[in-house]
């Protein structure tokens, strides 16, 4: 019986909860509710080296998911990136433990995640705020399979 009422409340939510990952999208929960970005991977040296740089903008609801080999201190600039970004860091569970808002374009500064960052995800500046997306929240996507991670795809 509970698993027929889990798959009705899952019905009756929209989904969402057996939706699952998707490569392309990240989900992000917390006291906020949920909300889900459609995001470009950058798991490769090359691809995280380049980033968001050049970009004159990016839809609202969109971002890029930068995923490391292993938890390591991650520092970022924004030299060459043409927009102002959110940073969200989170450890290989996919828990967020730091969020820089704001980031500056050419801006060569150092932003530091600090310790322990498996993955970053950028979005549109403001929006960590605008949502509520604070120190605490995770992160649902299959980068996290391994973590293991903290809301299993």
């Amino acid at each position: 019986m509970g698993r027929f009422l889990a798959a009705l409340i899952v019905i009756f939510s929209g989904g969402q909860a057996s939706a699952g990952c998707k490569p392309d999208s990240v989900d992000v929960r917390g006291p906020f509710g949920q909300v889900s970005f459609q995001i470009e991977l950058a798991d490769t040296p090359k691809a995280r080296s380049r980033g968001l740089m050049f970009r004159e903008n990016m839809p609202r609801g969109a971002g890029m998911l930068f995923v490391y080999d292993k938890p390591q201190r991650a520092t970022f600039w924004m030299k060459n990136t043409l927009i102002p970004l959110d940073m969200i860091f989170a450890d290989q569970s996919g828990t967020v433990t730091h969020v820089h808002t704001n980031a500056i374009p050419h801006d060569t500064t150092l932003i530091d995640g600090g310790r322990g960052v498996f993955a970053v995800l950028e979005i549109n500046a403001g929006l960590s705020e605008s949502y509520g997306i604070l120190p605490g929240a995770e992160l649902r996507h299959t980068a996290f399979a391994n973590g293991p991670a903290i809301w299993p795809c």
